[in-house]
């Protein structure tokens, strides 16, 4: 922000009234309890909890969760000044608490966005400011934290978020046809949050800032290949897949806004990270997921490209409203048909092309090859085990480098029956530009 931005304030003076003040006492949740960390990792572990026990789905998860974690860093960076804010501009008094300014910016940000969690949130927050020595440090720090907060808040008002949560939306419709996307078995959903691939990017000048090359003509050898090899191993039965692979497909069905933000919570207790520089790495990860989560829906309802349930067995669509029932042959006659072919993995409810799993993973790898300086970035991350409840993460698995991320992430898809190869290596493209676009344009060194 500019100089004279309604957030540039005397931030002393707002401290000053927070030390002649009382603190409130609220309603308090009394079964709240602060998680594992430090101030910025417990934050974020509420904020995924928040997110997720909204209901909100992975793609507009990540959008809010970028909400709270640019809030974060903007309070860190203001008073650290090591590296420099996101949009954010405030006159800080000298000695002010990272952690009282942490702690504010990210309440204040989640009851915003979550008011029915307002009673829960405040009992953390009045947990976690009790722990803070009373004094000038931490009144100025909460000042400094509240104010990051609402900066964020005023910035993103109109950007495009649609409420409720998991809403569908309109969006702009092909003619039916082979190679047209159409509702996928089981559950026949309603189209998935269209509306994500319109909101206003957080660091991208426009959602197709990026634009990935168009999927492969369906009378084209490659195509034929694409198909072949998913109809091999994406399938439920029968299928060529190794017991190993089934594996892979499994666990990366893991919820992504809780797999990297747990990761980037266990990158900074590994490296023993301060308060700034794990608000930074969350920051990235949340920021660039959620601008590369917003270019890939773009594309996915830009290109309309049909699932692999639906170019397998074109009986496997219902009265959709997008074409006849059964649907569509593709015209080649290297690709067979199959009825009663079904993935793996059930078809997430949003377009083929590209892979939003490839574009956030690939985004997250750069961020990391960013973040440590090298692309050997040496990381276990946590993903589903068969073997537990749902929704776990209790399996995991090593990656010494960023590519050996992002050729598993593309494997997977694959083995789930999900995706076409052709797709994945799209969306892991799209992931890698985005990312490398957003991190030479913020959380940069100032030094």
């Amino acid at each position: 922000m500019t100089a004279d931005s309604p957030f540039r304030r005397p931030l002393a003076r707002v401290a000053r009234g927070f030390a002649a003040a009382a603190l409130v006492a609220l309603a308090c949740d009394p079964a709240a309890a602060l998680p594992p960390g430090n101030t910025v990792q417990q934050w974020n572990s509420i904020a995924e909890d928040t997110v997720i026990g909204s209901g909100a789905l992975q793609n507009e998860g990540l959008i809010y969760m970028a909400y709270v974690s640019a809030a974060v860093y903007n309070a860190a960076a203001a008073i650290d000044g090591t590296y420099e804010p996101y949009r954010f501009d405030a006159a800080v008094p000298a000695g002010a608490s990272v952690d009282a300014a942490v702690v504010e910016a990210a309440s204040r940000t989640l009851r915003y966005y979550f008011p029915a969690r307002d009673a829960a949130l405040e009992a953390l927050r009045q947990e976690a400011l009790a722990l803070i020595a009373d004094g000038d440090a931490k009144d100025a720090g909460r000042a400094v934290g509240i104010a990051a907060a609402d900066a964020i808040i005023t910035l993103r008002t109109g950007d495009g978020r649609l409420t409720p949560i998991a809403t569908t939306s309109t969006f702009p419709r092909k003619q039916p046809g082979p190679g047209v996307w159409r509702l996928t078995p089981a559950a026949f959903a309603a189209p998935q949050t269209p509306w994500v691939g319109s909101v206003r990017p957080f660091v991208l000048n426009a959602p197709g800032q990026f634009h990935p090359a168009p999927p492969p003509p369906l009378s084209s050898e490659r195509w034929a290949r694409q198909v072949e090899e998913v109809a091999l191993y994406g399938r439920a039965s029968g299928s060529a897949r190794t017991a190993e692979q089934t594996g892979i497909a499994l666990f990366w069905t893991a919820n992504v806004v809780r797999q990297y933000n747990r990761l980037g919570r266990d990158v900074a207790s590994a490296l023993s990270l301060d308060l700034m520089r794990t608000a930074r790495l969350l920051a990235m990860i949340d920021v660039v997921g959620a601008d590369a989560q917003i270019t890939t829906l773009h594309w996915k309802y830009a290109f309309l490209f049909w699932r692999p349930v639906t170019a397998i067995d074109p009986t496997a669509v219902t009265a959709d409203g997008f074409g006849p029932v059964p649907g569509y042959d593709d015209g080649n006659p290297r690709t067979v048909e199959e009825v009663g072919w079904r993935p793996l993995l059930a078809t997430p409810n949003h377009p083929e092309f590209p892979s939003a799993h490839g574009s956030i993973t690939s985004a997250v790898a750069e961020v990391l090859s960013e973040f440590l300086g090298s692309d050997q970035i040496d990381v276990t991350i946590h993903g589903f085990d068969p073997a537990g409840a749902a929704g776990n993460l209790n399996a995991t698995r090593h990656f010494d480098s960023a590519a050996s991320l992002r050729a598993e992430i593309a494997d997977a898809r694959v083995f789930g029956g999900l995706h076409y190869r052709g797709s994945c290596e799209a969306g892991v493209d799209l992931g890698r530009r985005v990312a490398h676009y957003a991190l030479d344009h913020a959380f940069r060194d100032r030094r």
